[in-house]
């Protein structure tokens, strides 16, 4: 655990530092969010906030990331030159979904309209990022394709025609999910943070060396942004940061061989894509709304919560679900 926790304190400080450089650049060249006209009314005066601030992150990482690659891929060590070697997928997806998300960021601020990136132009860039890391855990590093079913203790081999498809769809959904969550200050973030160490601690469990790697740069790295990000936010995560940390969550399930398990561990993202699906088919059916906005985080808020208690109870649902989840297993 030692080694761990110098991980998650060393990408914590480093963070922390890139945030203190960072948000006073982003202001400087005015990268401030753009708030939908359709969003609750309170939202208006966080326009001209610092986003893009997921780029943070993303430079934790790949410092962090190239860092550990570099070192262990020049170890006499064969165990570590393989943990190299296998953190090199794992890394460049979840940069991928970052860089498509700060395409996407620039577009909006640059065009100053809350549109971005043209969705077919969006889809394929992720697509592009999801079939490559598919592919790479089957055929490079042949990590098959097996399946684990939760509450089943069971695991199904998918045949490779099914699987890649599959895949993409964990991708694209839990990229979307992610995004949805980002609605208020330190939501994503808290949440994604829970789901990134639920899914470290199974690594961690498991022996996969690659994944509580992975995981725990990112648990520091989320933690030192959360720091400008809670409410009042100081920045924002922007799409690089939401599609990044939904890249992450989904490559390091697929690679622990548990994508399924994302339903249960990823409960509020789940809840909140399903909560934009029920009024949408609801609305065009009645032409009523079930709730008073979605994504459901602003129903609460538009209800009279404030924004650090959505975010407490939220993140809350999440880690009793999770310690749940492993009670039953166990």
């Amino acid at each position: 655990m030692e080694f761990q926790t110098k991980i998650i304190l060393i990408s914590l400080a480093f963070s922390f530092i890139m945030g203190l450089i960072t948000i006073p650049i982003l202001k400087k060249l005015k990268v401030g969010q753009l708030e939908r006209k359709e969003g609750p009314q309170s939202h208006l005066k966080k326009q001209g906030t610092p986003t893009m601030g997921g780029i943070i992150i993303m430079l934790t990482l790949l410092v962090m990331g190239a860092y550990i690659c570099f070192n262990y891929s020049k170890s006499a060590n064969t165990e570590e030159q393989k943990i190299a070697i296998h953190l090199i997928p794992l890394i460049a997806s979840t940069i991928g979904f970052g860089v498509i998300g700060l395409i996407d960021d620039l577009k909006k601020l640059i065009g100053k309209n809350t549109d971005g990136l043209k969705p077919k132009y969006k889809m394929l860039g992720l697509l592009i990022v999801s079939v490559g890391f598919s592919l790479y855990l089957t055929q490079i590093l042949h990590l098959g394709t097996d399946t684990y079913i939760p509450f089943f203790k069971t695991s199904i081999s998918l045949p490779i025609w099914l699987y890649i498809p599959f895949a993409v769809v964990v991708m694209l959904a839990t990229t979307n999910a992610v995004n949805l969550t980002d609605g208020i200050d330190g939501l994503s973030t808290s949440v994604t943070t829970i789901i990134i160490t639920c899914l470290t601690v199974i690594g961690i469990i498991f022996g996969v060396k690659e994944i509580t790697i992975f995981g725990t740069i990112l648990i520091g790295a989320c933690l030192g942004f959360l720091i400008f990000n809670l409410h009042p936010a100081k920045v924002f995560m922007g799409d690089t940061g939401s599609l990044l940390l939904g890249g992450a969550i989904a490559s390091m399930a697929l690679y622990l061989k548990m994508p399924l398990l994302l339903i249960i561990i990823a409960l509020v993202p789940v809840i909140e894509t399903l909560s934009v699906i029920i009024q949408v088919k609801h609305f065009k059916k009645t032409g009523e709304r079930i709730f008073k906005m979605t994504p459901i985080h602003h129903h609460f808020e538009l209800s009279g919560w404030n924004e650090n208690k959505i975010v407490s109870v939220f993140s809350l649902i999440t880690l009793v679900w999770y310690c749940q989840l492993q009670h039953h297993q166990h």
